[in-house]
């Protein structure tokens, strides 16, 4: 067999996935390297996909022309948008999958993608030449090469799992560790340090009482993940179910907490702030006498559940006898128990924003690695670190995304910027254009430079440009159209909204809280005559039109105010500095600013005015040293 390859992705998971799939599409002959191919895309932890910000990322990962919207509709087995309560730049879409399902499509559209090859093994060490790398060898003696490498291992560097006393090695419940490769990849300089995250039990659903549950149904409406003429199988959604802890259970989880690594010195390492465990919850909230859990299914037929909420690494009997505390859980059976796991992981602010290492040439790291925690950010990681090896080998400018076009670059500006002191997580507060990184238009903001690149499709490019037409003739005819107070009144006050007592353009009224296009078009005959005549074209993505259309009217007052906010900070963006100063000899910048500048490096004004530790003065510095 020929080994030598452009692109090399070391590890299956969603981050690998992506990368392999987008390097391989951009024409790179990759290898994707994973220690069990049945175990590609592997949910580790929660059988979902999405949720708050996590389902704006994997649209934009859909509208880039990557993978995991596409498998995830495929496989969805209920779907829900969250936070409908709040305003179009806090909804959020999210999944439950099958999880047997979800392995299985992925590894369809890997092994027939065309330029990929996948190798099942295990690499324990990084060839460098030079300075970049060259290749790796695996645990079977293979020596394969390469001219980038992405590195994206999840928690299988030197991944030890835990559950009270005991101790096991391993990546994942049953599935060995990899070792030797972080030694490897240190000996050159890189620098690492260990996390911790845990996963919750699994149950028997036969052994559930869910008449003393609660149900929570998904949703059936025309929201989906991917931009593509995908469908979600609403006929088939399963339900979830909720119930809460008591006080007997925390009594018993106190009882355990001797014995838990968490607390007994046994884990050192840092753990997600936002997923805690449940003996983590009952430290940090001991006035709280009940905490929710959510009951989930991990597939159409099997009688696996996921209890999510009950994230913990006590001692089994502990974790099954504080359940059975539960009325739902009085009889429960399990499957496993719930664990947590140590893993090495590389600072990311050794990374430039392609993800490509500073130090080493041609090495890009994505996913768990980077310090990060969750499917979604792995997958957007892997992403752009697929599309950059893949540049890097044939030539072309850099891709990178800023933080008022992608959540994802937000996240990866945060990663390089700011570093991790724990696994990082995406919030919607974490970016400062929430309205411009919406979940509707990400296809708007992201196709057209994924199809240049070419990346995202012709029938994926048509599609947006299609949308995009008919919205914007929506919008067009709104701000245009006059209404007459006497064809329009009768059909407000039946809304519940004050009548006209001028005329005014159409706009005014869709303009109104109470009135939408779907509650009014019914009484402007030529309004409806628009939307159907702007929709004819697409009339399996209607609502998805309309919904975008209703947005930009309503909200176009902030989103221009956004974008012009946005605007007049990318100046800062265009003064490059990189390689321009010695900071250290900089005695006007604060000390810590100067040992932050000189650690990260940043290339612009904009990105060192991001670094904690580098004040407003510290900028007015570099500005004026700049010239400017």
């Amino acid at each position: 067999m020929d080994f030598k390859y452009d692109v090399i992705v070391i590890g299956a998971g969603h981050a690998g996935c992506e990368a392999a799939a987008a390097s391989a599409n951009l024409g790179s002959k990759t290898c994707l390297i994973t220690m069990d191919m049945n175990k590609i895309g592997q949910m580790s932890c929660n059988p979902a996909v999405g949720g708050i910000a996590k389902g704006q990322i994997v649209r934009e990962i859909d509208a880039l022309g990557g993978q995991m919207g596409l498998v995830t509709d495929e496989t969805a087995i209920q779907f829900r948008i969250l936070n409908r309560s709040k305003g179009p730049a806090m909804w959020s879409p999210r999944a439950q999958c099958d999880r047997a399902k979800f392995i299985w499509s992925w590894r369809e559209r890997l092994e027939n993608t065309p330029n990929l090859h996948i190798w099942q093994d295990t690499v324990c060490e990084l060839l460098v030449e030079n300075g970049e790398v060259t290749g790796v060898i695996t645990v079977w003696g293979v020596t394969l090469t390469a001219k980038c490498i992405v590195l994206t291992a999840g928690t299988f560097l030197n991944g030890l799992m835990h559950v009270g006393r005991h101790q096991l090695p391993g990546g994942r419940m049953a599935e060995p560790a990899s070792y030797q490769l972080t030694e490897s990849i240190a000996r050159h300089g890189i620098t690492y340090d260990r996390m911790k995250t845990g996963t919750p039990m699994r149950i028997d659903a036969r052994s559930v009482h869910f008449d003393l549950m609660e149900t929570q149904d998904g949703e059936c409406d025309f929201h989906k993940f991917s931009f593509m003429n995908t469908s979600v199988r609403h006929l088939k959604q399963l339900q979830c179910w909720t119930c809460y802890t008591n006080e007997e259970v925390h009594h018993i989880l106190h009882e355990g907490l001797p014995d838990s690594p968490l607390f007994n010195g046994q884990i050192q390492s840092i753990g997600p702030r936002y997923c805690p465990s449940i003996e983590t919850k009952i430290v940090t909230f001991p006035d709280k006498t009940q905490h929710q859990l959510f009951l989930e299914p991990e597939g159409e037929t099997t009688q696996e559940l996921y209890l999510n909420g009950f994230s913990s690494s006590l001692p089994m009997d502990i974790q099954i006898a504080a359940l059975k505390k539960v009325p739902a859980f009085k009889d429960l059976v399990i499957y496993r128990p719930g664990y947590a796991i140590e893993y090495d992981y590389f600072d990311p602010t050794q990374l430039k924003h392609t993800l490509e290492s500073k130090i080493i040439g041609n090495l890009f790291f994505a996913g768990q690695v980077n310090g990060t925690t969750g499917y979604e950010e792995a997958g957007g990681q892997g992403l752009v670190a697929g599309i950059n090896a893949h540049i890097n080998c044939h030539g072309g400018e850099p891709f990178t995304l800023a933080r008022d076009e992608a959540y994802i670059g937000v996240l990866i500006d945060d990663l390089v910027t700011k570093g991790v002191d724990e696994p990082y997580r995406m919030f919607t507060s974490r970016a400062e254009y929430r309205i411009l990184l919406r979940m509707d238009d990400a296809d708007m903001r992201l196709t057209e430079r994924a199809y240049k690149l070419g990346l995202a499709t012709e029938e994926r490019y048509q599609l947006m440009k299609s949308k995009k037409e008919a919205v914007d003739q929506i919008v067009s005819f709104a701000h245009n159209y006059s209404m007459k107070p006497a064809l329009i009144n009768d059909a407000l006050e039946k809304i519940g909204t004050t009548p006209l007592r001028q005329g005014c353009k159409l706009i005014e009224i869709l303009n109104r809280p109470q009135v939408t296009i779907g509650n009014i078009a019914e009484y402007v005959p030529a309004f409806q005559r628009e939307l159907d005549k702007a929709t004819s074209a697409n009339q399996d993505r209607k609502e998805e039109i309309l919904e975008a259309a209703e947005i930009l009217i309503k909200y176009q007052g902030y989103i221009d105010r956004e974008r012009m906010i946005a605007e007049k900070l990318a100046r800062l963006e265009s003064i490059k500095i990189k390689g321009k100063f010695d900071y250290a000899s900089i005695q006007s910048l604060s000390t810590e600013a100067r040992q932050k500048l000189i650690k990260i490096d940043p290339e612009t004004i904009a990105q060192a005015s991001r670094i904690p530790g580098v004040s407003p003065s510290d900028i007015n510095v570099l500005l004026v040293l700049s010239g400017r």
